[in-house]
């Protein structure tokens, strides 16, 4: 995955000084020094000062570490500033900067509006508590200064010329100037300000910290003119679907025919706003229902815009967002490659180049790359293939430029998990019984068992479905828990002797049953404990730690967890699991983006709708179905907001509008809550609504799709070389990286060259 490249400066500017900021700076630093380079003979020259040979090593630890996270190497080279970089992108540093953005992030919940109350009915919402003025503030404001000091590291690593080509840190310095003074007033107001205008743009310090977040905004960028053209087929078709409607369902002098004007076609709003629905499909068949019921003919008007707009242009969308999708990927593993090949380069060019001696031959020692990687940050499996690979090289000495490259393309490797051997017994009898226990069928045997576990747990649920607790008999229950169990406890035990501790733990899978079989069995001895032995006489309802249903119910939950242990067994279902985790790990700056998203409206919409929406008084809130106690004006409709009892989801507090969002987002009954708001406001507010639907539903979510269909797709093709068993035993290190490595093109020797020399700070001459 690749991380946040703080040092987005140009890799194909002008080479040469940067000001005195920065070029001047780097000359009389201590350690800079001016390199030279012909490409003609391939040999190279410093003029280097005693005890530099340090700071080339140290050169080389950042480069590397560049590489493997994918990060420009345009940044300052001297010994100061590789001590800072190296621990700006220490893990500390990096999580505390994480944890910032989190916390400043969370602060929404408990600002004022606060979302600290049990629930968000207002039928029955007790009043939320209320921060004291400054105690948010002062957390914001330790926020803020942190994101200074972030700043300033950046810029100061980077140089004045390259912060000046970087658009991110502009805004950076941008935005912080504007929550400082936003701040200010606020502080000043004694937090009684209506807008806090630096709500909307704390998601800016989640983008800029990600590179990855920044690269989807720009693949949208490019996706949106594509996609406004079906957005523009969408509204003519809407459109002349409308009129067509407003000429069909017109108002007539029969009352009895003017079901489908008076509910859908009343105006021209009315009529866009019920064919905008039926796009999603949200008011299916209601919206058509009182013309169908007069003449079944009409069944074609609502059927043909449905299969032109939603099954054809709407999965068009679908169409060219995946379409665009997969180029901005492939052009973003493109350029991380490239960023790759260049760190690697520049570290090879840093240690064949520390003395003059060696000028005529272009190569690094052995040992010498083999002290560098010792110092470099990496993952140790990683840093052990890596070092194999140098030492084939040891009996020559050196290692030329391409060998150099080769041995990182161990990174680009999957990752293949290596299990312990297998303890050896001498006893005939154990080596029979250990052969009998590491076999895959025992597996095979603890899955049937589970699935009858499951089977019979969900045969006593549907006996005592209509048993209240104090009902019924878990005697029955525990005696069939305690025999699943012995035998759970007899498999844990049977294979940690055929594969040992070490072998038994180097399993997945054994890690899951095995914590859970530990939790089951203190639970069964806790119930034995507190209860006694079983008897037929048990009391479900009597109290000891707690009460007997509750902790019955709790092992029976713990068994349906363990049932999924199936999954890795099941070749399809082992990789569908693997393609959702692989979701979870590499792809987590879409659900950033959608964080965002969520944010900034959730923010807007607190600001347009917040307490709009008011139950009427002496409304209780579990007879929402009664009519009485409802003034004159209150809407009791068949599917309004209303009727429906939609109360809790409403705009009065952060959380409650993040909920709200997502019941939009589904398009399940959005219609209701467009239509409550433009009731209690203005026809205006579907604009917010509409809006949301496009961004959420229609862009995020379809390419959330485009996600899972190019990492299934990739998952299906390689699981054909593996087998049923093979899905235990081995786990691929998916990323997206690897997902395009046969359609990735290699950067040429010129190419990598003519970015060393214009990088900013090495001053590279040719």
């Amino acid at each position: 995955m690749e991380t946040d490249s703080l040092l987005t400066g140009s890799m194909n500017g002008a080479p040469g000084d940067y000001g005195s900021s920065s070029g001047t700076e780097d000359r009389g630093a201590p350690g800079s020094r001016r390199m030279s380079y012909s490409v003609a003979g391939q040999s190279c020259s410093v003029d280097s000062a005693p005890g530099d040979e340090e700071l080339y090593l140290q050169q080389a630890v950042v480069f590397i570490e560049d590489a493997i996270q994918y990060r420009s190497i345009n940044h300052r080279v001297d010994a100061r500033s590789l001590r800072l970089y190296r621990w700006y992108y220490s893990r500390i540093c990096q999580w505390g900067l994480g944890l910032t953005i989190a916390v400043l992030l969370l602060l929404a919940f408990v600002e004022r509006p606060s979302s600290l109350s049990i629930s968000s009915d207002p039928r029955f919402r007790s009043p939320a508590g209320q921060p004291p003025c400054g105690l948010t503030e002062g957390l914001e404001m330790l926020c803020l200064l942190i994101f200074s000091l972030d700043l300033a590291v950046k810029s100061y690593l980077i140089g004045w010329e390259e912060f000046r080509k970087s658009k991110w840190l502009i805004g950076y310095t941008a935005v912080l100037v504007f929550c400082g003074i936003d701040w200010v007033l606020s502080v000043s107001m004694v937090c009684d300000e209506r807008l806090r205008v630096r709500r909307l743009l704390r998601p800016f310090f989640l983008l800029q910290n990600s590179s990855l977040m920044k690269k989807t905004l720009k693949c949208i960028k490019r996706t949106l003119p594509e996609i406004a053209s079906v957005i523009l087929l969408l509204a003519l078709h809407l459109c002349l679907f409308t009129m067509i409607g407003m000429l069909l369902f017109a108002k007539s002098e029969d009352p009895k025919r003017n079901g489908e004007w008076e509910l859908h076609f009343r105006d021209f709003s009315s009529s866009l706003t019920s064919l905008l629905v039926l796009l999603t499909t949200a008011n299916n068949p209601d919206v058509m229902i009182p013309a169908y019921s007069l003449n079944r003919g009409y069944s074609i008007f609502f059927v043909s815009f449905s299969v032109i707009g939603t099954y054809c242009l709407m999965n068009l969308l679908t169409a060219i967002i995946y379409n665009q999708f997969r180029g901005y990927l492939l052009m973003s593993v493109q350029t991380s490659i490239i960023r790759r090949r260049l760190g690697i380069r520049a570290a090879f060019q840093i240690l064949s180049c520390q003395g003059a001696e060696r000028a005529a031959e272009e190569g690094v020692a052995v040992d010498v790359v083999l002290k560098v990687m010792s110092r470099v940050q990496m993952k140790s499996y990683y840093r052990t293939a890596i070092t194999t690979e140098a030492q084939q090289y040891a009996d020559v000495g050196y290692m030329d430029r391409e060998q150099f490259r080769k041995i990182f393309d161990e990174l680009d490797k999957d990752r293949i998990k290596e299990h312990p051997p297998l303890p050896e017994y001498n006893s005939p009898v154990l080596q029979r019984l250990q052969n009998v226990f590491s076999h895959y069928y025992v597996t095979i045997l603890g899955n049937a068992v589970a699935l009858a576990n499951v089977v019979s747990i969900c045969t006593v649920l549907v006996l005592n479905s209509d048993k209240s607790t104090a009902e019924r008999d878990n005697y029955i229950m525990e005696i069939i828990n305690m025999c699943f169990i012995l035998y759970y406890l007899f498999e844990m035990g049977v294979k940690i002797f055929a594969f040992g501790w070490k072998g038994y733990l180097s399993y997945r899978n054994n890690i899951f049953d095995g914590i859970l079989t530990i939790l089951l069995l203190v639970l069964q001895i806790t119930i034995y404990i507190t209860y006694r032995l079983p008897y037929s006489q048990w009391d479900p309802s009597s109290h000891g730690l707690m009460s007997l249903w509750e902790m019955v119910r709790l092992i029976n939950m713990l068994i349906v967890f363990r049932f999924l242990r199936i999954i890795p067994d099941i070749k399809l279902m082992a990789l569908v699991a693997s393609t959702l985790l692989d979701l979870l790990k590499n792809l987590r700056a879409f659900a950033g983006i959608l964080l965002v998203v969520y944010y900034v409206f959730a923010v807007i919409g607190i600001w347009l709708f917040e307490g709009v929406i008011k139950p009427p008084p002496g409304m209780s809130a579990f007879s929402n179905s009664s009519m009485e106690n409802i003034s004159s004006n209150f809407s009791m409709e068949c599917g309004t907001y209303e009727q429906l009892g939609y109360w809790p989801n409403n705009f009065d507090d952060f959380g409650a509008s993040i909920i709200l969002l997502y019941d939009v987002m589904i398009v399940n009954n959005w219609q209701a809550f467009m239509d409550a708001y433009s009731r209690y406001t203005t026809e205006w507010s579907k604009i917010y609504f509409v809006g949301w639907w496009l961004t959420s539903s229609v862009m995020w979510v379809n390419l959330f799709v485009a996600l899972i269909l190019e990492n299934f797709i990739y998952r299906w093709d390689r699981s054909h070389s593996c087998s049923v068993t093979d899905v235990e035993r081995i786990r691929y290190e998916t990323s997206v990286q690897l997902m395009f490595r046969e359609q990735i093109q290699e950067p040429t020797e010129e190419e990598l060259i003519c970015q060393l020399h214009q990088h900013p700070h090495l001053h590279l001459h040719w």
